[in-house]
């Protein structure tokens, strides 16, 4: 084994990078030369190659030393002070931990000033770890690997290289320290966000007037007791078995979040905006903003304010087809607008308000395909429960069944109409009959595809806002990223305090996201948050381990090299990793007593 350098010429000079390399021979009788290992750049210095030093620190005397790196067969020179011998030939590679996607998260954090920020508000007194690291080990793991605190603390921090990053011993991952954590946070949630806003419109020139608003939920495992957000309620993630909270955001068409509040898990969606424009002006200021939504959300109370405020509030929300049928004569004497091969639109004004009828093509494919299946299925559920039995069935038995074929057919039920037995008569072809409404079919699929958008002040033309309504989809992806990528759900704390700190952070572990994704949009737009940081987690960092002529030991920490994809998303970006971790010298280590060998008792 020896060493190796290649020389590469950047901002004018050069700099030299170091591998350790040995010969191998192959079974030709040929010679090759395998890298058993990346060093990096050792120093600087204009010494001869194979006289390269490095300082060392030295665990036993606590000070630096100047270790000179030679094979045992090659002479030190006389003028190399404090030389001290290695033995290349029982290099050993310990400790393998992930690195390359931790380090881009601790990175996106920096470029965040979110260490800043924290350290205002999290002042640590006279704890050994400061608070503001233990917040960012909890925030970089959730991006990167989102698991339990536990699991955090007992397996993951070992397996990563924090400890570099962070420059702070396991006592950072100190399961006590890490929940402690949690009991902190979210007191500034709204000075967060604050400090994001800024801090976004610095680095991508982000506007905050056009807001999108949705609601999901999370839910919890566990009967809760002691959560009293945790209830009950409509469930976003077919898990109406557990209880939940019901969580409203606000974001802007690129995905930045502005804020987000948490709800008890039975709140109705209508009851939840009023709060929220108050929340949004009293943090942001009265601006005029618009306001994106679904159908649903607003109440026409909440739209009305919503006109009458000083300064008057846009919106541009989804509209139930019943206000359709209020314009549908209207609506046929306007033209349609094509926008895409499969979208057309009509815009007509009404007062204050205009409304948005649009046509999608593919949408209609979708709807159709829907309900024929769930027709389907309800008419052979139907016509089981017609079949003749030896013992036929009671009226009770087949309301039942019917009870839960309608639960399973939804808005299919509704194109079905059944002839029932009487109360005392027995279930047979006679007494239980059912027809499909083919009229009312016909008419429910001619408005399929068709929906209606309803703004104000929210800008002019039928394109133009059907594409802002459009952007509601970013605020889907949000919600997907949180919960698939993040592990948002479902919630395993208790404590109220811990479940609104367990959110903040998955909020936190999200804005660092949205960050690399917007820069990824800018360089490199073909590439996703996800696939970025499981790429990078291929560069990986071990410790050398050299052995000294002395007995002791040069411990080299080291990531390897990056691969031409690391490389490429690294040009992208414009970021450069760090320098390799600095060496250290540890004492020669105890072998452990042998031992006897099991027993058995």
């Amino acid at each position: 084994m020896f060493l190796r350098f290649n020389t590469r010429k950047k901002d004018g000079k050069e700099h030299r990078y170091w591998s350790i390399v040995e010969n191998r021979r192959l079974r030709t009788d040929r010679v090759t030369q395998r890298t058993v290992f990346y060093l990096g750049e050792i120093n600087d210095t204009q010494q001869a190659a194979w006289r390269k030093q490095l300082e060392a620190f030295d665990e036993t005397t606590q000070r630096p030393e100047q270790i000179a790196l030679f094979p045992e067969d090659r002479e030190i020179p006389a003028d190399a002070l404090n030389g001290l011998r290695v033995k290349l030939s029982e290099l050993t590679l310990e400790r393998p931990r992930v690195f390359g996607d931790c380090w881009l998260a601790c990175r996106l954090w920096d470029e965040l000033y979110l260490t800043e920020f924290w350290r205002k508000r999290l002042p640590d007194g006279k704890a050994e770890v400061s608070w503001v690291k233990v917040l960012e080990l909890l925030t970089v793991r959730q991006l990167v690997a989102p698991g339990s605190k536990w699991h955090l603390h007992r397996r993951w921090f070992l397996s990563s290289a924090m400890d570099e990053l962070l420059d702070e011993d396991f006592a950072v991952a100190a399961k006590n320290r890490l929940y402690e954590c949690l009991d902190i946070i979210d007191t500034h949630r709204a000075a967060l966000f604050t400090h994001l806003q800024a801090r976004w419109k610095d680095l991508f020139g982000a506007t905050y007037d056009l807001l999108l608003y949705d609601l999901t939920s999370s839910y919890f495992e566990g009967e809760m007791a002691r959560a009293p957000k945790a209830r009950h309620g409509h469930s976003r993630d077919k898990r109406s078995d557990c209880r939940q909270v019901v969580i409203a955001v606000v974001l802007t068409p690129e995905g930045f979040p502005m804020a987000y509040e948490i709800m008890p898990g039975n709140t109705s969606d209508k009851t939840t905006l009023k709060a929220f424009l108050k929340k949004i002006e009293a943090q942001y200021g009265k601006a005029n903003r618009i306001w994106i939504m679904d159908r649903g959300i607003p109440t026409e109370e909440i739209l009305e304010a919503m006109r009458c405020n000083d300064p008057p509030v846009g919106y541009l929300v989804g509209t139930p087809r019943a206000r359709w049928d209020q314009f549908k004569a209207e609506f046929e004497k306007l033209p349609w607008q094509k926008l895409r091969a499969t979208i057309e639109v009509k815009l007509l004004a009404h007062g204050d308000e205009v409304y948005v009828l649009a046509k999608s093509t593919g949408r209609r494919a979708k709807e159709v395909a829907m309900r024929r299946r769930k027709l389907a299925k309800l008419l052979r559920t139907l016509r089981g429960l017609r079949r003749t039995r030896k013992r036929p069935w009671k009226r009770d038995t087949l309301l039942l069944k019917l009870g839960a074929a309608r639960k399973a057919a939804g808005r299919a039920w509704s194109f079905v109409e059944l002839v029932l037995p009487a109360a005392r008569q027995s279930v047979n072809r006679d007494t239980f009959r059912f027809a499909l409404l083919k009229p009312k079919l016909r008419e429910a699929e001619a408005r399929d595809g068709h929906y209606l958008l309803r703004g104000f002040r929210a800008g002019d033309g039928a394109g133009p806002l059907w594409e802002r309504y459009m952007q509601l989809s970013e605020i889907e992806a949000a919600f997907k990223t949180l919960k698939s990528d993040l592990h948002l759900r479902p919630i395993r704390h208790h404590l109220e305090l811990r479940i609104e700190a367990h959110i903040l952070i998955c909020f936190l572990a999200y804005c660092l996201s949205v960050t690399l994704r917007r820069r990824l949009a800018a360089h490199a737009p073909g590439l996703t948050p996800r696939w970025v940081l499981e790429t990078l987690a291929g560069i990986l960092m071990l410790d050398v381990h050299v052995p000294l002529a002395d007995g002791r030991e040069l411990v080299l920490p080291r990531y390897t090299q990056p691969e031409p994809e690391h490389r490429l998303i690294l040009e992208k970006l414009g970021w450069e990793l760090p320098p390799q971790p600095p060496p250290r010298i540890r004492a020669a280590q105890v072998p452990p007593p042998a031992s006897n060998g099991p027993t058995r008792s």
